[in-house]
């Protein structure tokens, strides 16, 4: 159900700020009855690895657009 809300969220058609906000609300409300602590599944140096990976692709699309 959570993965649905959140689909609707962001591929949704709203006809006003109001209908967003209450889509937002309801989805808060659904997560919040059935929230659980997260769990790390990846070491630090896994993440930090992963982060060098994407400041490296990013330098290179930056350098890239720059010729």
């Amino acid at each position: 159900m959570a993965a649905f809300t959140r689909q609707s969220i962001r591929r949704g058609t709203f006809s006003s700020v109001k209908v967003l906000i209450k889509q937002i609300r309801d989805y808060i409300m659904h997560w919040n009855t059935s929230a659980k602590p997260f769990v790390w599944t990846a070491t630090a140096d896994e993440i930090l690895a992963k982060v060098r990976l994407v400041e490296t692709n990013i330098k290179k699309l930056v350098d890239n657009n720059a010729k």
